[in-house]
């Protein structure tokens, strides 16, 4: 593999090379560097019970000593020396005020004359004994600590590990660190560790992108792939062609995108040179693009943290605004709207000598704006229903000596391949031709993710692989099936299934594993409005994508990895990072008995933590009961049960959840606990805002409004109520397969059938009242079945067509 082209602070290139293709021997301890008395006095050289560091991602190879603690307290000083003093003084300064930031010490930057007093030492020397140039060697001890590097890269890393150990399990903002003594010896095991971000759904804002950034390098992901361009939006300045932002950036709102307001119109007025997406109501469009000023400054602040911005430019799918823009792009040469659905795009770019002019110039401004040696031309989901349909197309797919449309494809990126080939730049594109059982580009990194298949003949090709697997690195899937889980779209992907990902697919040989240069976590944003939900669905599974891409193969452990999280946790939460707490979240199971008791089962999705619970409604504590088995309650009383997760030290893993028990409990369910009835996983959407709490979120599959709650308990029920909202249809890829049942009413109704969708009918809701409704409404009836006496699987649906507005179930209750 060529050396993977990274930016230096300064703009010069910075080599980051395959450590897989690299073996070798660690090399022998450097000698301990210099003193350094903290203000308390001298580092006590007492042993604590069990030293030890917390870290993630785990590196290569850890050393404690047998016993010692260094102490490091406010007024620390930071010293650098070595070569490369320009680029490492911005790295040690940017060291300092996250440790001030998150650990609140206040260190300094040594000089000259103090800098033998030093209690932290950055020391980069090319020459220096550690593996890479992204290696890097902490020595703690007596003395004090000393970062060892050979080059400004290898600094930054060794820095992030550094305020790892500075912020262990249980620290306490303000007070002095104590790190056990040893030696870390630590280099990346891929050169590509990616997070990419979809922009083209929603737009997110450059302070967003950068904290974004900020955040994956403290993992030691090194690479952005910046997903730009998408049917529903083209979000670059391309100066020879203003109308891609003129038009092109903007779409009608549908949607949540309406509710898309206030804050940001706001900061748009505050700084309009920002573009931020601008929208709120079915007058207003939905906006947003980047300047060019804007890209260069995004790519700059990620080069002096280490992250390459590799920009992807889709083609030919995803093209839909690029049409809009400039109608002749396409094969029909009429204009259509910028795309306000999900799903893939008909409206392909016109395969022929003008677009690919066009493609040219625009990847020549996109090579000027990004530095990086890779260009990502996606190359993904291209539905050739228009090309197909055009006998120009299939004219010159004859005369090119093609057989078919995918390879009319192939020829097409052959081409835009080689024009960045031509300027030094490598192209980068996904895998779809591959299984389709056609070639891609020899020049061509392959982003595989339909599976280990096709990575292995992708290598078997000769191609550079980036392992990207939909199955456990979709991270804009859902994490759980709990009530309160965020939007998302199936199946559930959990912290769990991402650390199993395999990042050398199995049955892989030598040769093919030497093509797998890394791995890539995606965020594909449909169901990503705002950067909060980008953090809830990114963290903490991209700890998960940091050890995988960093750590060697024999420190995977998710066990070790579980014990390891709650610091990282930790930091995250001194960040400001609103990660998600799914994983440890508790869950109630409850069952009932013909005695009238109610047991409680509790569990979370991790098996990791003690789950405390209170039974008065009060907030649990570590010092709350533990769970150890069922609980028992009486149904004729009522109890409010909270639970909360916690690690064995008291940090809270997460927050309370609450389960009323009363008389009630086991003839009320939550949409999201119950199943579809095409047993396919459904996916959350979001509804309206209500005035007051928070925003509902909803269990559904999409097409099919269609839900079943097995054994149900109907003895003595009488009536039902079912809360329920209508949502937007924005859904392309469903629309085919959308399930229409017949309505009795104009409006339509709800319909509830015992034992199958086609049994006895128990109860018909009509939607008439909830029609004008905005946000959720409550539907009355009496149950048609009497004295039923025993449990019956129940079918509850709606009719009508759902692309007329698709009905989502938030809660179906009976009463006596």
């Amino acid at each position: 593999m060529a050396p993977f082209l990274a930016t230096n602070v300064d703009g010069t290139p910075a080599y980051v090379r395959s450590v897989f293709r690299r073996p070798g021997a660690l090399p022998a301890v450097f000698a301990i560097a210099f003193v350094w008395l903290a203000t308390t006095g001298m580092a006590s050289g007492a042993a604590p019970a069990a030293p030890t560091w917390s870290l993630l991602p785990q590196p290569t190879d850890m050393r404690l000593a047998p016993s010692g603690m260094v102490n490091i307290a406010d007024g620390a000083l930071v010293a650098v020396r070595g070569a490369y003093l320009q680029q490492v003084q911005p790295i040690a300064d940017r060291f300092i005020q996250l440790v001030t930031n998150t650990r609140g010490l206040q260190f300094h930057a040594a000089s000259s004359a103090t800098s033998a007093h030093s209690a932290i030492t950055f020391d980069v020397d090319p020459h220096a004994s550690v593996v890479g140039d992204t290696g890097y060697r902490i020595v703690v001890g007596t003395e004090g600590i000393r970062v060892i590097a050979r080059s400004p890269a290898g600094a930054f890393y060794g820095s992030v590990t550094l305020w790892q150990l500075l912020t262990p399990p249980g620290w306490t903002r303000g007070t002095p660190a104590e790190i056990a003594e040893g030696v870390i010896d630590d280099h990346p095991r891929f050169a590509w560790r990616a997070l990419l971000l979809d922009s083209g759904r929603h737009f997110q804002s450059v302070t967003d992108i950068e904290k974004l950034i900020d955040w994956m390098s403290l993992d030691k992901l090194n690479v952005l792939l910046w997903h730009l361009t998408e049917d529903q939006g083209w979000r670059l300045e391309i100066p020879k062609y203003p109308e891609l932002t003129k038009t092109g950036a903007c779409r009608k709102a549908v949607g949540l995108d309406m509710e898309l307001t206030g804050a940001q119109r706001r900061e748009s007025r505050e700084a309009p040179a920002a573009r931020r997406a601008e929208t709120g109501a079915p007058d207003k469009p939905y906006c947003g693009f980047y300047t060019e000023a804007q890209v260069r400054e995004i790519v700059r602040y990620a080069a002096a943290r280490f992250v390459t911005v590799v920009p992807e430019i889709d083609l030919p799918g995803h093209s839909q605004a690029a049409v809009a823009a400039y109608p002749w792009l396409g094969v029909t040469g009429e204009r259509p709207t910028v795309w306000t659905n999900w799903g893939i795009s008909p409206w392909l770019l016109k395969p022929d000598e003008k677009t690919l002019q066009f493609v040219d110039d625009v990847l020549d401004e996109v090579m000027q704006l990004f530095p990086s040696r890779y260009i990502s031309i996606g190359g993904d989901e291209a539905d050739k229903k228009q090309w197909n349909a055009s006998p120009e197309l299939r004219a010159r797919m004859r005369r090119l000596g093609l057989a078919n449309m995918d390879q009319l494809q192939g020829w097409f990126m052959s081409r835009v391949a080689d024009h960045l080939v031509e300027h030094g730049r490598t192209p980068v594109g996904w895998d779809d031709e591959l299984v389709a059982g056609e070639k891609l580009p020899a020049s061509q990194v392959v982003m595989t993710w339909h599976g280990n298949d096709v990575a292995l003949r992708a290598a078997a090709q000769g191609h550079d692989v980036v392992l990207s697997p939909t199955e456990s690195l979709y991270l804009d899937y859902y994490q759980s099936d709990l009530p309160d889980e965020w939007p998302g779209q199936p199946p559930m992907t959990s912290l769990r299934q991402s650390y199993a990902t395999a990042v050398i697919p199995s049955g892989a040989t030598a040769d093919a594993a030497r093509h797998i240069i890394g791995v890539q976590g995606n965020l594909w944003t449909e169901f990503v409005p705002t950067f909060a939900r980008a953090q809830h669905a990114l963290y903490p599974r991209v700890t998960a994508l940091s050890e995988l891409g960093w750590s060697g193969a024999s420190a995977h452990d998710w066990n070790s990895f579980l014990q390891r999280l709650p610091a990282e946790l930790a930091r995250y939460r001194a960040l400001g990072i609103g990660y998600a707490d799914s994983a440890f979240a508790p869950a109630f199971e409850v069952t009932g008995s013909r005695q009238g008791i109610l047991k409680v089962a509790l569990s979370n999705q991790a098996n990791f933590g003690e789950l405390r619970y209170t039974t008065d409604g009060s907030v649990p504590t570590v010092k709350s009961a533990q769970y150890v088995r069922p609980l028992e309650f009486s149904a004729r009383g009522k109890v409010t049960l909270r639970a909360a997760t916690f690690e064995p030290g008291g940090f809270e893993l997460a927050a309370p959840r609450t389960q009323v028990l009363d008389p009630t409990t086991l003839l009320t369910r939550d949409g999201s606990d119950l199943a579809s009835c095409s047993n396919e996983p459904g996916s959350r959407l979001g509804g309206k805002q209500p005035a007051q709490g928070a925003r509902p979120v909803y269990k559904v599959n999409i097409g099919d409004m269609c839900w079943l709650w097995r054994r149900a308990p109907l003895e003595g029920v009488e009536r039902v109520t079912l809360t329920v909202e209508r949502v937007a249809w924005r859904f392309g890829d469903e629309a085919k397969g959308a399930v229409v049942r017949p309505k009795a009413s104009a409006a339509g109704e709800f319909e509830i059938h015992a034992d199958s969708c086609v049994g006895p009918l128990f109860a018909r809701l009509p939607l008439a009242p909830a029609v004008p409704g905005d946000g959720q409404n409550h539907l009355n009836a009496t149950v048609s079945m009497s004295k039923l006496n025993d449990a019956r699987d129940l079918c509850i649906f709606a009719t009508g067509d759902p692309r007329d507005g698709q009905w989502v179930l938030a809660r179906v209750a009976f009463s006596n």
